[in-house]
């Protein structure tokens, strides 16, 4: 499958013997990728990220290192210029099996004829990359080295590009099946996730309310919501990851929603404060509560008095004080495992 050499070559000292000018560092976590540029002494590399909190922590993480990189963000890797030499991916050792798959895929399009893509997995006997490098660039050799298995690859001629996306249908009680397009890269790929039905099967909105989908996803929420607001209704969209935000616009448009708006950001600022009838937010649970904090506190500026606030979440024990502290007492409902509170924003 591929070619493979055994030694005790560390990741860097591979890399400074593969690794070409321009070169391109393909997501990655923040401290991972600028230690590694720091260590190879690439200063004019570019950076991309599909998420602007990660790309904002990966700015203050190269500026720590005084390493002067280009950080870019976007919904696609391919949307940058094809004109790099290296495409060079640390893959995560619990990342998404489909992201990685997705981001082999769009490396090929960016990389000049004869460019290199590289691969820096933690793993010491992965099977996944050897299988679809091999797929997308014909040939893959492989190095094992202390921290993995160095991986790459050379472009060879032209392929035709294909995006990685699964299409799903929602309903909610008798209502009518609506149609998703997902990602991968995008929270609940493939599918209507149970924390978003359980939110809701639990929100109410009435004609012309005003909606914010706060951490949108791939919309369904946002697009539930803004169906049963009607035609005086509207729903803003907002997201630090660049793919969420052009796939809820796609969704949006699919299910023929009146008004809506896209808006990126990392810490949820831009937006017109006490200016929204309904705020829904679905904060990941895996991470730190300080998210849910965020969601939660600009959730209660975006909300005019009287505004409803529907958060789910599997913390309830730590997000519900932050819910108390903002809001007030809420109203608990659980359903399909996860508990949803239910709060109005006083005056």
């Amino acid at each position: 499958m591929a070619s493979r050499a055994s030694n005790d070559l560390s990741f860097t000292s591979v890399l400074r013997s593969k690794a070409r000018r321009p070169l391109v560092v393909a997501l990655g976590a923040p401290r991972e990728v600028a230690t590694l540029l720091s260590e190879l002494n690439q200063a004019a590399a570019t950076c991309y990220q599909l998420d602007l909190f990660q790309a904002r922590r990966l700015r203050g993480e190269l500026a720590e290192r005084q390493v002067s990189a280009q950080v870019v963000t976007g919904g696609d890797l391919w949307d940058l210029a094809a004109d790099f030499q290296t495409v060079l991916f640390p893959a995560a050792e619990k990342g998404e099996r489909e992201l990685k798959i997705d981001v082999v895929e769009q490396a090929f399009h960016i990389l000049r004829p004869g460019g290199r893509f590289v691969v820096l997995s933690p793993h010491g006997s992965d099977q996944l990359f050897p299988v679809h490098m091999k797929k997308v660039f014909r040939r893959v050799h492989a190095t094992a080295t202390e921290q993995g298995t160095f991986f790459w690859s050379q472009r060879e001629g032209e392929r035709p590009r294909r995006r990685h996306q699964v299409t799903f249908h929602a309903r909610i009680g008798d209502g009518p099946s609506l149609c998703f397009v997902s990602r991968p890269g995008v929270f609940a790929y493939g599918r209507f996730d149970d924390g978003a039905r359980a939110l809701v099967e639990t929100m109410r909105v009435d004609p012309g309310d005003r909606i914010v989908d706060i951490g949108c996803g791939c919309g369904t929420n946002g697009i539930f919501a803004a169906l049963r607001a009607g035609a005086t209704g509207s729903v803003t969209f907002v997201d630090s990851n660049l793919r969420a935000l052009a796939l809820a616009e796609h969704n949006a448009r699919l299910n023929e929603v009146g008004a809506f708006q896209c808006a990126a950001s990392a810490d949820l600022q831009g937006l017109p404060e006490r200016s929204f009838d309904v705020a829904l937010a679905n904060p990941p649970y895996y991470a730190q509560t300080s998210i849910s904090h965020l969601f939660i506190t600009r959730a209660r500026a975006l909300l005019r008095p009287g505004g409803r606030l529907y958060l789910v979440t599997k913390q309830a024990d730590q997000v519900g004080p932050l819910v108390a502290e903002n809001f007030g007492p809420a109203e608990v409902v659980e359903r399909r495992g996860y508990v949803i509170l239910c709060a109005e924003r006083p005056a």
